[in-house]
């Protein structure tokens, strides 16, 4: 591989690195905002209406703050703090299942193998199960150095999830991380997305249809089978809305239907 080709990719990886900190830096004022504006709502009872101005002005500036977030593109959803236990574990560890997913670009499907990511795997089957993908698109493709199809967000603009996060797991498969930081995710890899920190994965995952040089911190869990990988190249293929290299893919994927069967 060409010097020039490393550095474009190293640029790429720093790129997105820094914008997962901005992004955990916006959600953490989120926080504090949030706890600012409950202790003025208990201040206005004593002290009137001065207090809801001051909490309105600072709820103004977190939601341009937010806003100016949700418009960095980066690998990872910011998602909602966890305000719920994941789901109980009814899985059996030992075996192996596949998730399906009916959409408007054709059938996608992947298998999973529990041994190795039980609580995703379990987390997975508990959504699906409940009908929480269905009519949900994967709203973010990127198409320049790292070759991902996003999906899981309920909301459709990178910030939802299921309401818990479910911990890291086989971080080590792809083997240790280069001089660069990253390791190589194989096209039909399927990966959780996170916030940037530990143990944040939610719902949102990605498909990789192009060799991709990352960070060693999503946790694979699934693999692509051939047709699948297909579909995914052929929506990579057609590129992003408005010709940039990430946003909404240009061929809109719908997931009308999705089921996790144990093989």
């Amino acid at each position: 591989m060409s010097s020039s080709e490393q550095r474009r990719r190293q640029l790429a990886r720093e790129k997105f690195e820094r914008q997962q900190k901005r992004r955990e830096e916006a959600r953490r004022r989120t926080k504090r905002i949030t706890a600012i504006v409950a202790a003025s709502v208990a201040v206005v009872a004593v002290v009137g209406v001065s207090a809801f101005v001051l909490s309105g002005k600072d709820d103004d500036k977190d939601k341009k703050s937010e806003a100016a977030a949700s418009q960095s593109p980066e690998p990872t959803p910011s998602e909602t703090e966890s305000k719920a236990p994941e789901p109980p574990m009814t899985i059996d560890k030992k075996a192996t299942y596949t998730m399906s997913l009916g959409t408007s670009q054709g059938d996608i499907a992947f298998a999973m193998d529990a041994s190795k990511t039980p609580h995703t795997t379990n987390s997975f089957k508990a959504l699906a199960d409940k009908g929480f993908f269905d009519g949900t698109k994967c709203h973010r493709l990127t198409t320049q150095n790292i070759y991902v199809l996003q999906c899981g967000d309920p909301k459709g603009d990178g910030t939802g999830g299921p309401g818990y996060n479910i911990p890291d797991e086989n971080l080590t498969a792809l083997g240790k991380a280069g001089d660069d930081g990253a390791v190589t995710f194989p096209a039909g890899t399927v990966a959780m997305a996170n916030t940037g920190q530990p143990d944040s994965g939610g719902s949102q995952f990605f498909l990789v249809y192009k060799d991709t040089k990352l960070p060693p911190t999503y946790t694979p869990f699934g693999k692509l089978d051939k047709e699948s990988l297909k579909v995914v190249e052929t929506v990579g293929a057609a590129g992003v809305e408005g010709g940039a290299g990430d946003g909404a893919p240009k061929k809109a994927v719908e997931i009308k239907k999705a089921a996790v069967e144990k093989d």
